[in-house]
């Protein structure tokens, strides 16, 4: 029996590839430009879902904000697996340590 990944979870590259598979097409279509505008507006969504006390609905909009910022990741080339893994795999950017010191 194969896993459920409804139930076993998602890899950030698994989800790349998900939303590529879904939308790429029409991305590819709509641009990096109109695609940041989408995304602007999945940003206000979830501002607005914050300030409800509806958790579900946050949870949609915290998905509509990652799906589309991946969107913008696949037209512009950036594996996000490898950009967090390089930016912040060793820890905290500034000070290299798991929990930050910076000032």
């Amino acid at each position: 029996m194969e896993p459920d990944p409804h139930k076993t979870g998602i890899t950030f590259a698994d989800f790349q590839q998900l939303i590529r598979q879904m939308y790429f097409e029409k991305d590819v279509a709509r641009g990096i430009p109109g695609t940041f505008m989408w995304l602007m507006e999945e940003v206000g969504e979830l501002s607005a879902a914050l300030r409800e006390d509806d958790p579900k609905n946050r949870e949609e909009e915290f998905a509509d904000v990652l799906a589309w910022l991946t969107t913008i990741a696949n037209l512009a080339g950036v594996d996000l697996t490898e950009a967090v893994q390089a930016k912040y795999g060793s820890g905290c950017p500034g000070c290299n340590q798991l929990a930050c010191l910076c000032p």
